[in-house]
């Protein structure tokens, strides 16, 4: 396979202006230009950024390599379908092309607002994220899946709890987490709590906290990253919220867009386990690992109230 070139600002500045003209906004960048385009610069450090900002309205996303590639054009039709069903605001293509010799690259609407991991999501903004679960449900899964996006399986809790169980272990040599907290999710309990049949939607399975554009009031006004999505088990984005924004707050949107006590807590004990995970694969690395990481740990592991549990016919306190 060839190797993709790695981008420089001048040539992503003469690609973002090339764009613009197709488009017809080649006037309307916004920010600092120059003879040769736009203002360019990369959104997060690090060799071969995949992704920049473009003056001040605009994102300009490079696929990395030819399956990323396949994932941006159907990301470029998902969010045309799901648009009219959530309330909150998707990015936008402007134009698109390709960068290097068969891998895409999109030019989107720059979304305003900083991230989750910025600003602190406020009780409306967890009504924002109800309606995004809402809409996600609504979303025809056939139409989803005519445009290429995957039906995957719902995760083994069993497996998981095991998986968490031995990094639990290594947490706790690194003096990072107290193993006895996952006890309480017993083999009993993760059977329990197995995905039920019939219960597949759309999912957007990356609500990470960088992928929530979230106002200074804390309202959630966007969200990112739709090239992941699946049709699959809902209680994966309810994990993903728990991770991004915390575990009382997913909760709570999720009650809010209808979902009862059973993927509530499926997705919690998700999260639980991926944390756990994430961190002590990251801890077996020669650095350090990323404060995200920490934070995501801390996020799931935040204690919840669920006083009626009607969906496991029992009353049930997770702390």
């Amino acid at each position: 396979m060839t190797q993709a070139p790695t981008p420089t600002a001048d040539t992503v500045r003469r690609l973002a202006r090339s764009l613009l003209e197709d488009s017809g906004k080649g006037g309307r960048a916004g920010g600092a230009r120059s003879a040769a385009g736009p203002d360019v610069r990369p959104v997060a450090a690090g060799a071969g950024p995949a992704t920049w900002w473009v003056g001040t309205r605009h994102v300009l996303r490079l696929a990395p390599d030819r399956e990323a590639s396949v994932r941006r054009r159907r990301e470029l039709r998902l969010r045309d379908l799901v648009r009219p069903h959530v309330p909150v605001a998707l990015p936008s293509a402007v134009a698109h092309g390709e960068w290097a010799p068969g891998l895409l690259c999109v030019l989107d609407t720059r979304l305003a607002g900083g991230t989750a991991e910025e600003h602190r999501v406020s009780a409306v903004g967890e009504a924002d994220l109800a309606g995004l679960l809402t809409g996600l449900r609504e979303v025809p899964v056939r139409q989803a899946e005519t445009l290429g996006v995957p039906r995957v399986p719902p995760r083994s809790l069993e497996a998981l709890r095991r998986t968490a169980e031995e990094a639990a272990g290594r947490l706790a040599e690194a003096d990072e987490f107290d193993p006895g907290r996952l006890s309480r999710l017993t083999l009993p309990a993760a059977v329990q709590l197995a995905a039920q049949p019939g219960t597949a939607v759309l999912v957007h399975h990356a609500l990470t906290g960088g992928h929530l554009v979230v106002s200074v009031d804390g309202r959630v006004r966007g969200v990112l990253g739709w090239d992941a999505a699946v049709v699959g088990d809902p209680a994966e984005d309810i994990a993903g919220l728990a991770l991004a924004v915390g575990a009382p707050a997913a909760v709570r949107a999720a009650t809010l867009a209808g979902y009862g006590a059973r993927p509530c807590l499926r997705g919690l004990w998700l999260a639980r386990c991926d944390s756990v995970h994430h961190l002590a694969e990251a801890l077996t690395g020669r650095t350090a690992p990323p404060p995200a990481l920490r934070t995501r740990l801390r996020h799931a592991w935040e204690p919840i109230m669920l006083e009626r549990v009607t969906d496991l016919g029992r009353a049930d306190d997770v702390p």
